[in-house]
């Protein structure tokens, strides 16, 4: 590795670093933030996976995944069910917009608009691809929303974008092998064209875990975990950190035995505390 290329790669590392730290909190604190923090994420990514030697640059892609939390719609209702009854068709028109604006984020010197085409129709799959001015090897491209049935596509635009050029699978409707079968070729092939390939370049997923409403992020080169607490509304929203940062994602298990330490109680007995302590809504003075 070239004196430059380690320079090069410690500031952009030592930037995202920074940005980080002086970020609100552990989560993004708006759509805004969080598209800042992909596109930060993901150029620190590319800048440290990208091979220098040509031996490496035969073997070794990147291939990145990005799970970004779609934001509701704006006429969503506190009461709704479902805030995305059309599905991906729905949410479609968002990450369109969302994915442009992260692929002309990273790429520094674009040489155009960001191209769109439709894989599938009917399974609401995209590709998206950013050009750069400079040089080929900077052009990056993105898979929006690929399933079980574009595995083919997914070969396919692997083998267009090449070895130096990035691509990106943007929330992605699979999480493992046997989503594409328990056995056979497609399996097998999963494993090769994706798995074994792709990596983290930006996440922020969210799941109840021991009914607490908890947070992960991805931010190269480690994942954070915390919880969100509204309960207190004199308090209002706290953000409670988790585990310390790691580059593997934390499982179920380590982050409910943390949430055991930092929250014994779970979040119904707090409530009533609560209740109790302040009495009913109701009764509270206004």
């Amino acid at each position: 590795m070239s004196a430059t290329t380690m320079t090069r790669r410690a500031l952009t590392l030592l930037t995202s670093l920074l940005l980080a730290e002086t970020a609100s909190g552990l989560i993004p604190a708006s759509p805004e933030q969080q598209t800042r923090r992909a596109i930060q994420s993901l150029k620190t990514a590319i800048a440290n996976l990208t091979p220098d030697n040509e031996e490496e640059k035969r073997t070794k892609k990147v291939r990145l995944y990005v799970d970004y939390l779609i934001p509701l719609p704006i006429e969503t209702k506190a009461e709704d069910i479902d805030p995305w009854p059309g599905g991906l068709a729905q949410m479609y028109p968002y990450a369109e917009d969302i994915v442009k604006e992260i692929l002309q984020g990273v790429v520094d010197n674009q040489a155009g608009p960001c191209s769109s085409q439709i894989l599938s129709a009917e399974d609401c799959c995209g590709l998206f691809i950013q050009e750069s001015s400079t040089s080929a090897k900077n052009d990056i491209a993105a898979m929006v929303f690929p399933g079980v049935d574009q595995l083919s596509q997914i070969e396919q635009v692997d083998e267009m974008v090449g070895d130096q050029r990035t691509l990106i699978i943007f929330n992605k409707q699979f999480q493992r092998p046997v989503d594409f079968g328990f056995s056979g070729k497609n399996n097998a092939q999963s494993q090769k064209v994706i798995f074994d390939q792709y990596q983290y370049g930006f996440a922020f997923q969210e799941f109840a875990c021991r009914g607490e409403d908890t947070k992960l992020t991805f931010e190269y080169p480690n994942w954070q975990s915390c919880v969100i607490c509204e309960e207190n509304r004199d308090v209002g929203q706290k953000e409670i950190a988790l585990l310390e940062p790691s580059p593997e994602r934390p499982s179920y298990e380590a982050l409910e035995q943390k949430i055991n330490e930092v929250l014994p109680e779970p979040l119904w007995m707090r409530m009533i505390g609560e209740a109790e302590e302040k009495g009913l809504k109701f009764q509270r003075r206004q």
